[in-house]
């Protein structure tokens, strides 16, 4: 199993520091700018469009918005707030507008939270067309009676949603297929943290001599960006996919979290719990607690057996969804612990098989020099795994569950399943007996 240093969480750092400032949503230059960025730490990552109204299942791909600028002028004609201070004092998807009004009904377009009285909320309204501003609650409370004037520099009109896509070749063909989303303006933890675990992976996979699978990632938005991909690849992504990830919130220095798959007991999901099992403090969540793209590739009739990886999961960590989520809570060690978690569990997935004996009964592992020379009271420890990997290599314990049963690292258990075969004692299978 690999080792890494600080450097690919300060290379990661740095690439998010470069793209914080963009605006991002479902659609737009914003997703635009941040895929010409992560191009340049990944050549191969194509880019592609699809036009607003096409219908993907139960959805269209909602019309494209842009924003320029934006300003709320209080009545003495100074601005109480302005977009270039804070992509996020304006609501996601806002429609163009440029009105006077007075304060009371100013308030219907103002949001702001109470219990984060200096922190900016964000807040989008995607499919219901209106407008509105987002400050902090203790600015809010300072407003004063008077005319307003509202101005947002925006465009909502058919365009296209733009999404990313890298494949790594493999031995197989079979795919893990790694997701993360592409949508929100400066948040560091909910947005840029999933983009960047996978483009440090990303990079770790190619540099590997081999690679077991094929490995798909796709950068799209959250929701209506999966359940696009899903509608547009779903054939391939079905017949093809045997392990999937979808990294979220996953660059703090809190939990190391699990979501588990829509069924729970999958085998992604043992090396999920496994791999987990060795840090702390760690949290697994149900399929109940879903609320990113999860939710979307595990629904019946698409069933990808994915589980989501995270640190501090969604939702669970004060600043989430506001302004106080920024490059302070994503930190590079926070990364590389996510980065890492991630590595541990492809590295288990990528030697995880099958095998059986070739003999019956306990073999002769003496005349293979397998065994002591001379017998002596207790068996080392070498010895005594040799014999208990050749005890379940029976077709249903895989290098996973020997190491579980062991209580082992997969790696050591996998030397010696390698060892065994190179003596003939051992057989792989074809596929795998998951339940």
């Amino acid at each position: 199993m690999s080792g890494s240093d600080m450097a690919e969480g300060r290379f990661m750092h740095d690439l998010a520091t470069r793209l914080f400032p963009i605006c991002r949503s479902l659609t737009g230059n914003g997703v635009r700018e941040t895929f010409t960025i992560l191009q340049e730490a990944l050549p191969g990552l194509q880019v592609h469009e699809v036009p607003s109204g096409t219908q993907v299942f139960d959805w269209q791909v909602p019309d494209e918005w842009n924003i320029r600028g934006a300003y709320l002028e209080g009545p003495d004609g100074s601005r109480v707030i302005d977009f270039a201070d804070s992509n996020i004092h304006v609501v996601g998807y806002s429609v163009p507008i440029d009105t006077v009004l007075p304060l009371a009904e100013l308030q219907g377009h103002l949001h702001s939270t109470p219990e984060l009285p200096e922190a900016i909320p964000y807040v989008t309204s995607y499919y219901n067309r209106t407008w509105g501003f987002c400050l902090p609650h203790s600015l809010r409370e300072l407003l004063p009676e008077g005319a307003y004037r509202a101005v947002i520099d925006a465009t909502l009109e058919p365009g296209s949603l733009t999404y990313g896509e890298l494949v790594i070749p493999g031995e197989s063909t079979e795919e893990v297929f790694i997701t993360t989303y592409i949508c929100h303006p400066s948040l560091a933890n909910n947005e840029l943290s999933g983009p960047m675990v996978s483009t440090a992976l990303a990079l770790w996979l190619m540099s590997l001599p081999r690679r077991r699978y094929t490995y798909r990632f796709v950068f799209a938005p959250e929701t209506i960006g999966a359940i696009t991909y899903a509608s547009l690849h779903l054939d391939a992504l079905r017949s093809s996919t045997v392990a999937a990830f979808n990294l979220t919130c996953i660059g703090d220095e809190g939990d190391y979290s699990y979501l588990a798959s829509r069924l729970g007991n999958l085998e992604i999901d043992r090396i999920a719990r496994h791999v987990l099992s060795t840090r702390t403090p760690a949290v697994e969540y149900s399929y109940l607690d879903r609320g990113s793209d999860e939710r979307q590739y595990g629904m019946p009739g698409i069933d990808l057996p994915m589980i989501s990886l995270m640190r501090t999961k969604y939702g669970s960590y004060p600043e989430y969804h506001t302004s106080f989520d920024n490059l302070t809570v994503v930190t590079p060690a926070g990364l590389q612990g996510g980065l890492d978690l991630v590595r541990e569990c492809i590295e288990v997935l990528e030697v995880n098989e099958y095998f059986e004996t070739t003999v019956l009964g306990e073999p002769q592992l003496g005349r293979r020099g397998l065994y002591h020379a001379i017998h002596a009271r207790t068996v080392a420890d070498i010895i005594l795994l040799r014999t208990n990997v050749l005890a379940y290599a029976d077709g249903h314990h895989s290098v996973l569950d020997m190491a579980v049963k062991f209580d082992l690292p997969v790696g050591d258990v996998f030397a010696v399943v390698q060892e065994l075969a190179e003596h003939d004692l051992l057989v792989k299978l074809p596929g795998k007996k998951d339940s």
